[in-house]
């Protein structure tokens, strides 16, 4: 995923890259996610969880 808009990309040494605490505070304005809900963290986990089933079950499916 690209973190720059197209007008920016091929500018080099015009635009300075963002550093990693940059980029954790560089989200869009439409972004209405708490991060700190702790309902917020409990659905990542789930997601991250059933990825995680899905990628072993991929994994066996190949073997």
């Amino acid at each position: 995923m690209n973190l720059f808009p197209l007008s920016f990309q091929g500018l080099q040494g015009q635009q300075k890259a963002p550093s990693k605490h940059d980029k954790k505070n560089n989200l869009p304005q439409d972004f209405d996610i708490d991060m700190e809900d702790p309902e917020t963290e409990k659905a990542a986990v789930a997601i991250q969880s059933q990825f995680r089933k899905f990628q072993k079950k991929k994994q066996d499916v190949k073997s």
